[in-house]
Parts: structure tokens; C-alpha cells; sequence
């Protein structure tokens, strides 16, 4: 019985907890005046969550913990001044696709989408570089505080040219490593839906680091597996330790403690009912214990066929799974099967009746696919082994369909081959249903001197696309498209097999627009139109999307009134105007269509007096529309 507590609450625990849903990574362990283990804030780490600087102070608490440390928290809040370009020209079914590929750096890209789909996705499936020793790790740069990342930001551009060699000589190995996935995972937690996970592909070279890595991100508590996959079908004749490494892991950590796995469907073809039993049909199963007579001697005793009266003593090593008694009443309720011949063991009918769950639980260790049929299937895609070691498309299949529903997101912020498209596809097509992904991939150049690197190389040439692994990804996803297009004429007649490509560049506003006082007075009349000019209506358009919290997948239409081009996203989600010369009457046409929100851009008005009349137009024709500029 709980006892009442006679006490008011204790608000520095509530406190504590409040602060452990905002901070998870800054809770930590200490022990109270009576020497007890209690919870606790890492007041050190909290102030360089809250500081635009590195925060120095170290002391003894138990926590992960590693030289670079401060640069990745850093890293993760400091904030980008870049936009997502959109590029038609590489995508497919721009106009109607619900899936997105962004190009760059998914440090970059995860900042730019944390307004979008802040707590919208339900399943974030990653596999990083691996850390052997022979991998490229992200090469991230943020020793100095926010204001001058921030301008720096704005200014460079992405070359490529991001991901540098993490070899075993490096002093801070897995140091290094540990700062790349640091900031992206803290990045990701927050783009999960509360009943979301997260699941990373990972070998023995990290599995440690990225569990206590994933403890504090996203709370030990919020652990759901690690499983085990077997990943090589045959023994590795090459292992130098005469130890075959046949097994790679897969951490899943939930966003809170609202996901549970889905588990595996019953197989009902194990059901029939030959004898007609009125309660239906049932599968015969064995009633075997697992103890032996020391440890349970009450499941250990003979038992009576009443029809025949032949007795069957119990397996000295297991007993029976039931007790005497219980055992009679199956037999008298005519659920225990008796053999024909005296070496036949009895069985139990189990009727599907009384199985009240549909699903049984999903197993913890992987070994029906192998890295090999992800290599076949890219050879069958691609014609070549242009990449190396890409998962199959089915074991990403299995988590999907664990862990997502019919229209779900699904974010995978590396790429590589494209595999988490693949598997998103596969999947819709065979459940009929409207899952979405989002990929995001740097196009790192592939060098044809490189001899891991020719074959990709030579393959971008030939299909007359950049050199770059995006390019292959793009391809890849293309592809399947297409075969599973034709595949679900019948099936899945609207199957998405399209992609929306976007491409993490430069801010669409001049450097002045975020340094102000950085520009002399004789250069003022220069700066009149704070806007790139290579940038276009559209690159201003996704901007917006970005700055707002759009969803960048939603239907855009383009509509010419009153002589100006006018976007229109989602109906009356949002109206844009980014044209010069702008009108009393196109503000006009446009307010009567009572959109949610209205932009225009901030030197296109036709005179001044436009610029004014606006907010009053807007006030008394649609005065719920919230109206900006650019």
C-alpha cells in the first residue's frame, strides 16, 4: 500500500525533471549528504548549452566525456545562415512528390529543418561512417562563438570538400568521432514526434562510444534495443585474428517512452481446425518445461491418457510446461493432443482464439539478409559495385514497417546509396500507403585516381552527372522509381516514387542583411535591394518555407495576376509575391484569396504609398492573414 506523503512537493526534483526534458544530456548522478545516489544537473553543462562561448569549469561526475566536447555543444545550437535551393532540374515529380532530397552538409541541413518538422518525424534510420580507421568523418569547424559562426556561415559557400580521413594514427580518433555524431544527434532528437526513435547502424569500432553517446542525447532510460544483425552470410577468409567479424548492431533509442516496437504479424497459415472444434482453428504446440525435477519437482510427474491409459513420464531434463492439476483440466477440456504410438509425446491445441495479440515479439538478432544482397541490389540497379557495403533495402524494410504507419516521415540524414528511399518505396508499395522520407547527402567529390573511388567515378561520367556521391543516390533512388512505377499500375496506381531536390547554398540575402553596420555609407544606395542577385522567385520562395515552417513537401502553384507571378503554396497556406512593381490591385487579388500568410518582397512595391496601404488592405479584406516581407 502506497503511504500518503505528508509533505508539500519537492520542486527542486520537478524542477529537475522539467530541466531533464529540455536537457536530457545535462542530468547526471551525485550523491546526497547521506551518501544515497540521486539524480542531479550538470550546472557546467547547462551553462554551455545556454552560452554562445565555450564554457570552461570541469569537475568529477559520472558522464561521457572526451577532448572537443564543448566545440560539438557549441556546434549544435549555434545557428546557420543558409537557405534550401530548389532544383527542379534534378528532381522528379517536383510538383506532386511528398519526399525530399537535400543536398549538403546534414549538420546544415538538420538546423534548417528544425522549425519545418520540429517533433513530426516518426523514424530517423542512420548509417554513419564506422569509424574503422579507413573511413571520412564530417570535418566541422566552430572554435568561435555564435556571431562570428554566424557570419561566417552566411559567406562561405558548399564546395564540398567536408569530409576528411579519420585514420587510427589520429590522436583523437574517436574523439573526432565522437564530435561529428555529437551535434547531429542533438540536432535529430528534436525533429522526432513523441512516440518517435531513432535507429543508427553501427560496428564494434564506436558500439560503446554510441550507446553512452545515445544515454545522454536521448536519456538511458529511452533504450528500446540494440540488435544484432548477421550481417556476412559466409566466414571471412581474410580475418587476420581467426576471428570472422559476422555481426554488425543497430542502437534504437525512442524519443520518449510513448513508441513500443510494433512485433511481427501471427503466421496464420499455422492455424487449421481438421477435427471441426467448434472454438476453430489451433495449432498443436509442445508442453515441455525448462526446469529440471531439483527446481521444479511439481512439473514433474506422469500423466494419464484417459482413452487408452497409456502414461507418459516427463523429460527428466524440462518436466512439463503445466502443473498437475492444470494438466487435467486441459486434458478434461480436450486441449492436450495424445500420440498414436507409445513414442509420440503429447502436444497442446493452442486455439487462435485465445491469442488476443495479433503480433508476436519482433527478435533481437537479424539473419535472413546480408550485406551481400545489398551489394546484388545495387549491382542489379546500377549495373556496378559503385558503392561499397550498402545495406539491402529489406532490412530497412523490416524496421519501417516496425516502427512506422501508413504516413509517417522518415529521415535519414546519411544517405550514402540511398537505401532508406528504397526501403520507404518498397514499403508503400506493398501496404498501399503514403510513407515519406527525407534524405539528406553531401555531394562529396569521388576522385577517379582513387581506386575505391574510380568505379563511382567513372559511373557519374557515364551517366553524364556530377562526380559526387549524391549523384549516385539520385540515380539509384530514380531507378527503383521507375521499376516499382511500373510495378504498381495495378497495386499502388498512386505510388510516390518522386523526390523534391533541394540544395543547402548561401543565404538569398546579402551579407548586409545580417551585418548591418558592417557597410560604409557610400555604399547604401548599393544596398537598396538586400538580395542576392542569382538568387530566384522560387530560391525566395523555399526560404520563406524554411524561415516560416512550411512543410517544403507542400503543392506549390504559380499563377500570373494582374501581370505578376504569384505563388500560392497549398491553396491559401501562403501567398508570394517576390516581383518588382508591385500594385495596390495585386494586393488586392491577393487578400480576397484570405490566405494564412502573405510575403512580399520588401523593394518591389511600386511606390511607397503601396508599401504603406498593405497592412490596410489586408486588415479589410482577409485580417487574419499574417503579412511580411522580405
Amino acid at each position: 500500500m502506497e503511504k500518503l506523503k505528508l509533505h508539500t512537493p519537492d520542486l527542486t526534483a520537478q524542477n529537475i525533471d522539467k530541466l531533464a526534458q529540455l536537457f536530457p544530456n545535462c542530468v547526471t548522478e551525485t550523491r546526497d549528504e547521506q551518501g544515497h545516489v540521486t539524480q542531479a544537473i550538470d550546472f557546467d553543462q547547462l551553462r554551455q548549452e545556454l552560452s554562445g562561448s565555450i564554457v570552461e569549469g570541469p569537475r568529477e561526475r559520472y558522464h561521457l566525456d572526451w577532448p572537443g566536447k564543448r566545440e560539438a555543444i557549441l556546434a549544435a545550437n549555434a545557428p546557420v545562415a543558409k537557405t534550401l535551393r530548389p532544383c527542379r532540374a534534378e528532381s522528379v515529380d517536383f510538383d506532386t512528390t511528398k519526399n525530399l532530397f537535400i543536398e549538403g552538409d546534414n549538420l546544415d541541413a538538420l538546423k534548417l529543418l528544425q522549425e519545418t518538422y520540429l517533433g513530426k518525424v516518426k523514424l530517423i534510420y542512420i548509417d554513419p561512417p564506422y569509424n574503422t580507421g579507413n573511413d571520412f568523418i564530417y570535418e566541422d569547424d566552430f572554435a568561435e562563438d555564435s556571431n562570428s559562426y554566424l557570419l561566417r556561415s552566411n559567406q562561405k559557400d558548399e564546395a564540398g570538400g567536408r569530409m576528411v580521413a579519420n585514420t587510427d594514427s589520429n590522436g583523437r580518433f574517436h574523439s573526432d568521432w565522437l564530435s561529428m555524431m555529437y551535434p547531429r544527434l542533438r540536432l535529430s532528437r528534436n525533429l522526432l514526434s513523441e512516440d518517435g526513435i531513432v535507429m543508427i547502424s553501427c560496428d564494434d569500432c564506436e558500439a560503446v562510444n554510441l550507446r553512452k553517446l545515445l544515454d545522454e542525447v536521448f536519456g538511458e532510460q529511452n533504450f528500446i534495443a540494440n540488435f544484432i544483425w548477421k550481417a556476412r552470410q559466409f566466414t571471412d577468409a581474410r580475418a587476420t585474428t581467426n576471428v570472422s567479424t559476422d555481426h554488425e548492431y543497430i542502437l534504437v533509442y525512442a524519443r520518449s517512452d510513448d513508441f513500443a516496437m510494433r512485433g511481427i504479424g501471427r503466421d496464420e497459415s499455422k492455424f487449421a481446425n481438421p477435427d471441426n472444434d467448434p472454438r476453430g482453428p489451433w495449432m498443436s504446440r509442445s508442453i515441455l518445461g525448462l526446469a529440471t525435477k531439483e527446481q521444479r519437482p511439481n512439473l514433474h510427474y506422469d500423466f494419464v491418457d484417459p482413452q487408452t491409459q497409456s502414461a507418459f513420464p516427463p523429460n527428466p531434463a524440462t518436466g512439463w510446461r503445466y502443473s498437475k492439476e492444470r494438466m487435467e483440466n486441459l486434458i478434461a477440456d480436450g486441449r492436450i493432443l495424445f500420440p498414436k504410438s507409445r513414442d509420440g509425446r503429447p502436444r497442446e491445441k493452442k486455439f487462435r482464439m485465445d491469442m488476443k495479440d495479433d503480433f508476436i515479439a519482433f527478435r533481437s538478432i537479424i539473419e535472413d539478409v546480408f550485406t551481400a544482397d545489398g551489394t546484388q541490389e545495387i549491382r542489379d540497379i546500377l549495373g556496378a559495385d559503385v558503392f561499397p557495403y550498402p545495406k539491402p533495402s529489406s532490412l530497412i524494410e523490416k524496421f519501417i514497417e516496425q516502427a512506422t504507419g501508413e504516413e509517417d516521415i522518415i529521415l535519414d540524414f546519411f544517405a550514402g546509396s540511398g537505401t532508406t528511399a528504397h526501403a520507404t518505396m518498397q514499403r508503400n508499395l506493398i501496404a498501399n500507403s503514403k510513407r515519406r522520407y527525407i534524405l539528406v547527402q553531401l555531394p562529396e567529390p569521388l576522385d577517379s585516381e582513387n581506386r575505391n573511388q574510380r568505379m563511382a567515378a567513372d559511373f557519374c561520367s557515364n551517366i553524364g552527372k556530377p562526380r559526387n556521391i549524391s549523384s549516385i543516390t539520385k540515380e539509384r533512388i530514380r531507378r527503383v522509381g521507375q521499376r516499382l512505377r511500373s510495378e504498381s499500375l495495378l497495386t499502388a496506381p498512386n505510388l510516390d516514387t518522386g523526390f523534391r531536390v533541394l540544395k543547402i547554398d548561401t543565404s538569398n540575402m546579402r551579407d548586409v542583411y545580417y551585418a548591418p553596420d558592417a557597410v560604409a555609407q557610400g555604399d547604401l544606395l548599393a544596398q537598396v535591394d538586400n538580395i542576392r542577385q542569382d538568387r530566384t522567385p522560387e530560391d525566395l520562395l523555399f526560404q520563406v518555407l524554411v524561415d516560416q515552417g512550411v512543410d517544403l513537401a507542400l503543392p506549390i502553384a504559380e499563377e500570373t495576376i494582374t501581370g505578376k507571378k504569384v505563388f500560392f503554396v497549398d491553396g491559401n497556406a501562403l501567398a508570394a509575391c517576390f516581383d518588382f512593381g508591385i500594385t495596390d490591385d495585386l494586393v488586392k487579388e491577393i487578400a480576397k484569396r484570405k490566405p494564412l500568410r502573405a510575403v512580399f518582397r520588401d523593394s518591389s512595391y511600386g511606390s511607397d504609398s503601396v508599401k504603406i496601404n498593405v497592412d490596410q488592405i489586408f486588415r479589410l479584406l482577409s485580417p487574419d492573414t499574417e503579412v511580411k516581407s522580405i
